[in-house]
């Protein structure tokens, strides 16, 4: 039998108290149980990639921050309550018989370390959870890196804001919580033992003098770091947003009202903060009420009135002129922030001002030989029809774009790996055992010229059978071991399997048991053969500790039972490149996109770009990482598409380029910008998991594959709609800004306000004017369709990250993208070809290019696919090219076609094939080779004839090669082609 306790409270039997402290245990479990092995499982991959001082750094700096602030904000709790009860009255008569009060005191003098210990503890432990996940914070403080600019109102290094601050506040804040709950807790302490009565019952209200010393020291504390906040206020003004819709940072309103206020209301909280500590002494609360009072009536007239009135009655009549000196240095700071200053962006001026000079035009051959037909958004199905191979392969609903050098010359294609695609499993194949045991890797990359097509399809505008596919330089498992390959491929893949990448990870979950003891394998890998990865990743399964871990962390019961797992398996997840980066990267923000590519030692490596970020860079513009970076793209981006975090930043840069090697999952990361003092920082708190800039430069073959990151180009492009207007008077006018125009050729994107994507492709180089693999996009007059600039930005190695904006005179008047778009779609013969197939294909427009030819010229470009109604296996087919230029419309089944329609021909430059031809023979516009070269007017030639047909004869055989996959044939073929060239080449121009 229990007995019963003070205030006749009953107390619990053993056997209940059993079983609550077992009822505990399991909740504790329960709740710690998962935590714990996520932790162990985390570690374990962690030492798989080499990356455990990342994992241990993080994780000892959340510790001890929850150590320090449970410890340090629990004990000062405690005080507080312990001072309150020490000094509580001798006796504290009942305000009546029913006084509540007097229970609950008898309640908690009978366990009075309960009642201190445990709320103190919990507001402790809740305090260092919140405070753990600041850890970024300590970090980035204790090794911040500096900037070498400082801020135009303080003098300040831009790191004090970038790492001090933050930090400051951090611990700011803490205090101010802990003050609170102290005073909290004291107030309710003092109340319940007597220091504190409210009167009634014949008593009248009371406060002992213990009490009003401690709530009076309390609340001078709270009002002394309200000064210290004040005081740190004034750094904050410098990202103000008072003036959101013009500018970031801090206004003339900031600066000449909210400034000084700042100061006033900081003199005044520590005057109100010594009224406090005076109550202690003076034994009269009226001091401290007055204090209270002046402290609020100051906040709301000096803090809110002044500014206000400032505001509405100096400043806004006058707003151009007193906001220009704070405009220019939001402009300064913006353009420092990301990347957009003099240094990176060239301007030129009054483009297309001047006649075009029609040779010129014609002469552009590294753009018009490039011409990009290839849409990476609508090609993928064809992708899938004619490279899937197996059921579960398959491909991203929106494909990627790099460039590769093939007999020297720079060309773009469409790339992609072939995936397993856990979404296309069959219901058999649905299993356990093959959705991780046997189906553990996709194979092969594929690679299609992004100016070509197999053949051109026919004039018939019925037919959308044949012809319009991608032409494929495909490294599959049955050819890549050939010697015939290894000498001759155009891009050589050495190990075409890929254990690790986009469409593999969405498996749920994501994991896959690889390894072998018997010598059997097990994995499928073709139709014949089977394989055991020979990777060095993966966690070990041979033990059984670890297989508990991992059964646990996968809820998964065969990863105990299963007897195909044996002494060798090893558990290979989190496959997602991106995650991948992610995770041994926690401070980094990647993009929402990335891409295969084929390294010099044949290896097939996932590019990932990395960003270092900031929240608050002193009157750099605010911008979205999400608003920013989306465009009509996220209509196609499938089931791989990601956005950006949805997080506002004034501080973006492209620091880091990681790789993630397909096969082994390897993660090497590079110092890409080696001035970024983020980066630098981030460097001295994880030493040795990012490599130096010269290690880069060591890895020309991965510098030739690295591309300006769509997610950061596209920040730009949004803040340079803007920014590149310098005048402050200008700025705030708002009259010379522009807009990302909405992509014309994506049904009902201006009305859903999705911005024409940028795009790449190889074309003149607005510097040199060679080949150069570039990013481009174009703006328009402020919510007009009027042409303003076009915007251009490089990837090659030798001057990446230029970025050049042609822009034409206010007073010229040149069709935007939806203005050129309209009379193509509308142009009777493709009217006429849509109405023809109305009933037996869909039509889809793809990628609408503006390209600069020549000097002046501007070219539009815009393939139109159609695919089948009604068939299986369809996909959507290259049906025919439209062009605009100067006025006129262009349509044919080829580019060259196209071209020649508005005035374009570009001569021998088009009709010079760098890769052969696929059925029917295609050139580097992606045409049928079966127009010879025009003669001059009124002559021919045997020469002539004889070269073209040495031409025509080498494209066929190089045909034969690919189409049998003889790769010996398939070079003698090229060295044919490249002699019969050579030799129409020399003739003379008459001839």
């Amino acid at each position: 039998m229990g007995v019963r306790g003070p205030a006749g409270m009953p107390t619990l039997s053993r056997r209940s108290k059993i079983a609550i402290g077992v009822g505990v245990a399991i909740l504790i479990l329960l709740l710690v149980g998962p935590r714990l092995v996520g932790m162990a499982t985390d570690w374990l991959w962690f030492s798989d990639v080499g990356y455990t001082r990342v994992f241990s750094t993080v994780i000892w700096t959340r510790v001890v921050l929850f150590v320090v602030t449970t410890l340090v904000v629990g004990l000062l709790v405690f005080g507080a309550i312990a001072m309150a009860y020490r000094s509580r009255p001798v006796f504290v008569p009942a305000s009546g018989p029913n006084d509540p009060l007097a229970r609950y005191r008898a309640t908690v003098m009978g366990r009075t370390k309960w009642f201190a210990i445990i709320p103190s503890a919990l507001i402790g432990v809740l305090s260092g959870l919140v405070t753990q996940g600041s850890w970024a914070t300590v970090q980035t403080f204790l090794h911040g890196e500096s900037f070498g600019i400082t801020d135009p109102q303080f003098g300040l290094d831009m790191s004090f804001y970038a790492f001090d601050l933050p930090f400051y506040r951090l611990i700011l804040n803490l205090l101010f919580v802990v003050v609170v709950v102290a005073f909290l807790a004291n107030l309710l302490t003092h109340y319940l033992f007597g220091g504190i009565r409210l009167g009634g019952g014949g008593t009248s209200p009371s406060i002992s003098t213990a009490a009003r010393i401690q709530l009076a020291a309390l609340a001078g504390t709270f009002l002394l770091l309200k000064a210290v906040a004040y005081w740190f206020d004034r750094y904050s003004l410098l990202s103000s947003e008072r003036k959101q819709e013009i500018f970031t940072g801090a206004s003339y309103t900031d600066i000449n009202a909210v400034l000084p206020s700042k100061l006033i209301l900081m003199s005044i909280a520590i005057i109100c903060a010594l009224a406090f500590f005076a109550g202690v002494v003076l034994r009269d609360l009226r001091v401290p009420a007055l204090a209270t009072a002046l402290m609020l009536l100051s906040a709301l007239v000096i803090g809110v009135g002044w500014p206000l009135a400032m505001e509405q009655f100096s400043v806004k009549p006058n707003a151009a002129q007193k906001e220009a000196e704070y405009i220019s240095r939001n402009i300064a700071a913006t353009k420092q922030a990301y990347g957009i200053g003099d240094d990176r962006v060239t301007t030129q001026r009054d483009w297309t001002s001047q006649p075009v000079t029609q040779s010129t035009v014609n002469a552009d051959e590294p753009t018009l030989s490039n011409i990009r037909i290839l849409d990476p958004n609508i090609v993928s199905p064809a992708f899938t029809q004619l490279q899937q191979r197996q059921n579960f392969y398959g491909f991203p609903a929106q494909l990627a774009l790099d460039r590769y050098r093939i007999n020297d010359q720079l060309r773009d294609f469409v790339v992609a790996v072939r995936e397993l695609d856990p979404s296309r499993y069959s219901p058999q194949q649905q299993n356990w055992l093959n959705k991780h045991l046997v189906y553990t890797h996709g194979n092969g990359f594929v690679a299609a010229p992004a100016n070509r097509v197999n053949e051109a399809v026919s004039d018939d505008t019925n037919n959308v059978d044949g012809g319009g596919e991608p032409f494929f330089f495909v490294s599959d498992l049955s050819n890549v071991q050939s010697p015939e390959y290894k000498a001759n491929a155009p891009i050589k893949v050495t190990q075409p399997r890929i254990y690790f990448g986009e469409l593999i990870a969405k498996v749920d979950p994501d994991y896959a048991i690889v390894g072998s003891s018997d010598g059997q394998p097990r994995e499928y890998d073709t139709a014949e053969t089977k394989y055991t990865y020979g990777g060095d990743s993966g966690v070990s399964l041979g033990n059984w500790f670890n297989r508990f871990l991992y059964s646990v962390k996968y809820a998964e019961r065969n990863l105990l039972l299963s007897g195909e797992i044996n002494s060798d398996s090893k558990i290979i997840y989190n496959r997602d490149p991106r995650d991948r980066v992610k995770q041994v990267a926690p401070w980094l923000t990647v993009d929402s996109k990335t891409y295969p590519a084929v390294m010099a030692d044949g290896s097939i490596k996932w590019i990932v770009d990395g960003y270092t970020t900031l929240d608050a860079y002193p009157y750099a513009q605010r911008t979205s990482l999400q608003a920013a970076t989306e465009d009509a793209q996220e209509l196609n981006q499938g089931q791989t598409g990601r956005t950006q975090i949805n997080r506002q930043v004034s501080y973006v840069r492209n620091s880091v380029k990681a790789t993630v090697d397909a096969y082994t999952g390897k993660v090497t990361m590079y110092q890409f910008d080696p001035n970024d003092p983020v980066l630098k920082t981030w460097m001295k708190v994880f030493p040795g998991t990012v490599q130096s800039r010269a290690e880069l430069d060591k890895k020309p073959d991965l510098l030739d594959h690295v591309r300006y990151p769509e997610d950061l180009f596209k920040i730009q492009r949004s803040l340079l709609s803007r920014y590149h207007v310098t005048n402050p008077q200008t700025f705030f006018q708002a009259n010379d800004f522009w807009s990302v125009p909405a992509d014309p050729t994506t049904p009902d994107a201006e009305a859903r306000g999705l911005d024409q994507p940028p795009y790449y492709f190889v074309a003149s180089s607005p510097r040199d004017g060679k080949s150069s693999f570039q990013l481009t996009s174009v703006m328009t007059r402020l919510n007009r369709p009027i042409l303003s600039a076009y915007m251009t930005v490089s990837s090659d190695p030798a001057n990446y990250g230029q970025i050049t904006i042609k822009e034409l005179s206010p007073n010229t008047q040149r069709d935007g993208p939806k203005q050129a778009f309209n009379p193509m779609q509308t142009d009777s013969r493709v009217a006429d070809s849509r109405k023809s197939l109305e009933n037996t294909a869909d039509v889809t427009f793809g990628n609408l290019l503006t390209l600069p030819v020549g000097d002046n010229g501007i070219l539009y470009v815009v393939p139109m696919y159609a695919q089948a109604q009604g068939r299986e296996a369809t996909f959507p087919r290259l049906f025919r090219v439209i062009t605009r230029y100067e006025g006129r419309v262009g349509y044919a089944a080829t580019t060259a076609g196209a071209l020649q329609q508005v005035g374009i021909d570009p001569g021998r430059a088009a009709m010079v094939p760098d890769l052969g031809d696929g059925q029917g023979g295609t050139d580097e516009n992606g045409d049928q080779q079966q127009v010879t070269p025009p003669p001059a007017p009124g002559q021919g030639s045997a020469e002539r004839d004889a070269a073209v047909n040495a031409i025509n004869d080498a494209l066929s055989a190089l045909k034969n090669a690919q189409s049998t996959g003889d790769f010996t044939a398939y070079g003698q073929a090229l060295d044919r082609l490249s002699q019969a060239v050579a030799q129409y080449e020399s003739l003379p121009a008459g001839s």
